[in-house]
């Protein structure tokens, strides 16, 4: 692994968590993604679950941890399993973990090779009377391929079908919302990280680069820093393509004039930063771009006051709303008649800030969090207003990464640079 070890205690902690949730006799499975197949012999990268690797810590393939808290046979309470390697596996791929390994990373102390697993579980499901399983329940989710997840989920069920069956996936929703002392400080280095690569690109942004060639530049400042990638596809957008929210293609040449939308983030030892970033591609803002620029600056600015313990998604969005209609309205794109006769439904601003001003971050980018939980210190969520103007392929977006706590936001992106008037200073440097 690329990334220093994570101390186990966080894991340890995790599992404590997660097994005061569960009902008495009971068990509960957690499984690796899949090894992705693309076509003839290849495939993706490996990616892990995030649930179970925020259980255990194990970054490898067909790994299986059961947690069975009342199991009869102390060592049975938590058991990871894991694949077992040999010569001509280490010759082709290189080393897996070994048992004690797999055990000093996640502070397990019973692991088995997974040609155990049949066995030892068959043991534990009879002694259960419940039986965890997990599915992927995010509400963007959209899973048109059959998960390791559901192929086991029907398996155990039929071969199990007396048992009572219950979802993991609320519960990890609700642990995974708040964050530990250590996770914060994981999203804090993969927000340090992000800085080192917008740094970067300050000075290389000019007219006539290539979008790619930005993207390229991002992608090596990750890797020179210990991070795997990106934690979600880079958006690399100028001029009209600014105005496309979730644009990928990534290959324009950037024209003299043009805005450059950047919304990129490391990962690091797992964990998601993520950060937009709008700059003038010859290194200076127009009158009208730093005006609608430094709109959405402070709308971003109200926002994050917002994100204090008590407050609610849907109470925050509304009141930025409110802040949104103001400054399109002082931009002349609104006027108040527009406002006024706007549908309950239909607020006007969406016809130009069209998405959410927040989301959770950690494990994955858009990550686990009921929508209607109350907030409470510990959350982190990205804030990302923007303001697209399609008549004038024009589009503004900024994005920090902020921790909810009792005094107050914490910005983890305070030192990345915002200002309209330091980014024109950096570019000129």
């Amino acid at each position: 692994m690329r990334y220093l070890p994570i101390e186990p205690s966080l894991f340890v902690e995790h599992r404590k968590h997660l097994k005061a949730r569960l009902k008495p006799n009971s068990v509960s499975v957690f499984l690796s993604n899949d090894v992705m197949p693309t076509s003839a012999d290849g495939r993706l990268t490996f990616v892990q679950h995030s649930d179970i690797f925020y259980l255990c810590g194990i970054d490898q393939e067909e790994t299986i941890l059961v947690i069975c808290p009342d199991a009869q046979e102390e060592k049975h309470r938590e058991i990871l399993f894991v694949r077992e390697t040999s010569e001509l596996i280490a010759i082709w791929e290189g080393p897996k973990y070994t048992q004690a390994q797999a055990s000093a990373i996640s502070g397990i102390q019973t692991v088995y090779w997974n040609r155990e697993f049949e066995a030892v579980f068959r043991t534990l499901v009879i002694e259960s009377e419940a039986i965890y399983l997990n599915t992927n329940e995010h509400l963007r989710a959209e899973v048109v391929v059959e998960t390791r997840d559901l192929r086991f989920l029907k398996k155990c069920m039929a071969k199990y079908p007396l048992h009572h069956y219950e979802r993991l996936a609320p519960i990890m929703h609700a642990l995974r919302a708040v964050k530990s002392r250590i996770e914060i400080e994981l999203i804090q280095k993969a927000c340090q990280i992000t800085e080192k690569a917008f740094r970067r690109l300050l000075s290389f942004i000019r007219p006539g680069v290539w979008e790619f060639e930005v993207e390229a530049e991002i992608i090596h400042e990750f890797l020179m820093n210990r991070s795997r990638g990106p934690a979600y596809p880079s958006i690399i957008a100028s001029g009209a393509s600014t105005c496309i929210l979730h644009y990928e293609n990534n290959d324009r040449q950037c024209q003299n004039g043009d805005l450059l939308l950047m919304d990129f983030g490391a990962e690091f030892a797992g964990y998601a930063s993520d950060l937009t970033r709008t700059v003038p591609v010859n290194g200076r803002f127009s009158p009208r771009q730093k005006a609608v620029y430094n709109a959405v600056l402070r709308v971003k600015r109200a926002a994050i006051a917002m994100l204090i313990p008590g407050n609610t998604l849907a109470e925050y969005h509304k009141a930025v709303g409110f802040v949104m209609e103001k400054e399109l309205v002082d931009l002349g794109l609104l006027t108040l008649t527009d406002i006024e006769n706007q549908p309950v439904n239909t607020p006007a601003y969406k016809k130009f800030f069209m998405h959410g001003t927040s989301h959770h971050l950690g494990l994955n980018v858009h990550d686990y969090g009921n929508r209607h939980r109350i907030f409470e210190p510990g959350m982190v969520f990205t804030v990302e207003p923007g303001i697209y103007i399609q008549e004038e392929g024009l589009g503004v977006r900024i994005e920090n990464d902020i921790v909810i706590t009792a005094d107050g936001p914490v910005d983890l992106m305070q030192d990345i640079p915002v200002e309209a008037e330091e980014i024109e200073i950096l570019m000129a440097s």
